[in-house]
């Protein structure tokens, strides 16, 4: 099958480009809004690294570019190539709109948009939290250079910022990187509110899930630390992983460590799963011990929508998506006792999971819903494009 797809004149000269590094992230976080987009008139080009959803996004009725950029860059000659690469690809689309999805893309994105007086851009940032607050030697590292950066970039005419939490936003806004007349907020990427829906609780042992990439930083060792210690207290649970170690992500946690805990028998290994609705019909608790750079963990959302209680830290993203003591519980980041003590209470207290799990579904239906995050961005085309 064709990458590439023939590119159709556009008469409304309105086409919409999204800059993105991966097709699946694009897929799970941004697929109703290109649909949406395209419905509204928008012919809709993606440049990503392309893979499993080459297909899918191809019968969508979207040009694909395919792109050198990537999460995590080989060499400096190689970073140099993929921004003169989005040069390129700037004028020869001419898009109105650019949107950069992430923030490896909004930063080399908006470099290479530099002095194109034609397109407006879209920054969409995806979680600041790591770089901004972290103490790592990386993050220390970067956090001069990707401030001076944003400095530059984010404050360019003609262009939004979209932030996922109110921490983020504060972060731009106190050190100037963005102008708050220029930053929007959304709650991620919604949640599809008539696909993920609320379902009894199954009966039997209850269980606890992590979902999401195997990484140290989303609290995946403390999650398992927990079960653990829930295990010797004899507190009757299954403790399940849902989803794989990312290959290009250097804090990934190793598959080896993965099988060595569950031949332990402290957790269940579920994998990769695209049943989503299914899979948290069948969970208790969701459970994200992150201390990562979140925007608004989506997992979060979906337990949400399907009515299940959260134990997450209180860190920036993770905080925005629940409500304490209503839709779950917050847990200082790095703190296994008490995330153990999160944990515990809610497996031995019913009532209080199904009164959370209500209060959770009512704010989906208020506040994450996806077809207002989409409506609310096809509103900032609107106005950059007026």
């Amino acid at each position: 099958m064709q990458l590439v797809a023939p590119l159709d004149p556009d008469p409304k000269g309105k086409t919409l480009l999204f800059v993105v590094t991966e097709d699946w992230y694009f897929v799970s976080h941004r697929l109703p809004l290109a649909v949406a987009a395209r419905n509204a008139g928008y012919q809709v080009v993606i440049a990503s690294h392309f893979d499993e959803h080459r297909a899918r996004l191809e019968g969508e009725g979207f040009v694909l570019r395919p792109l050198r950029l990537r999460r995590r860059g080989a060499s400096l000659a190689g970073e140099v190539l993929a921004i003169l690469e989005l040069r390129w690809l700037y004028r020869e689309m001419a898009p109105v709109v650019i949107h950069h999805i992430a923030l490896k893309p909004v930063i080399f994105g908006s470099i290479a948009a530099i002095g194109l007086r034609r397109s407006a851009v879209v920054n969409a940032v995806a979680g600041l939290g790591f770089l901004f607050t972290s103490q790592r030697p990386l993050a220390r590292a970067l956090r001069p250079i990707v401030t001076a950066a944003l400095w530059v970039l984010l404050r360019r005419p003609r262009s939004v910022v979209i932030v996922q939490n109110t921490s983020d936003r504060a972060q731009l806004i106190d050190r100037r990187l963005a102008r708050p007349a220029q930053i929007r907020w959304m709650p991620g990427a919604g949640v599809e509110l008539d696909v993920f829906t609320p379902a009894p609780e199954t009966k039997g042992t209850p269980v606890v899930a992590f979902a999401g990439r195997m990484l140290w930083a989303k609290g995946v060792g403390d999650f398992v630390a927990a079960a653990r210690t829930l295990k010797a207290r004899n507190v009757e649970a299954r403790f399940v992983l849902i989803g794989e170690p990312d290959p290009e992500n250097p804090d990934a946690v190793p598959m080896e460590s993965l099988q060595a805990w569950a031949r332990e028998g402290v957790i269940e290994l579920w994998g990769k799963r695209s049943d989503m609705p299914k899979v948290l019909a069948a969970v208790h608790i969701v459970c994200l011990p992150s201390m990562y750079g979140e925007g608004m963990p989506k997992i979060l959302l979906e337990a949400a929508a399907c009515g299940r209680p959260v134990v997450t830290t209180d860190w920036p993203g993770c905080r925005d998506a629940v409500r304490a003591k209503e839709t779950g519980l917050l847990v200082p980041p790095g703190d296994v006792p008490q995330l153990a003590n999160a944990l515990a209470r809610l497996l031995l207290d019913a009532p209080l999971r199904h009164r959370f799990g209500r209060a959770a579904r009512r704010l989906a239906e208020r506040e994450f819903d996806v077809k207002s995050v989409v409506t609310a961005t096809l509103a900032v085309y609107a106005e950059l494009t007026a």
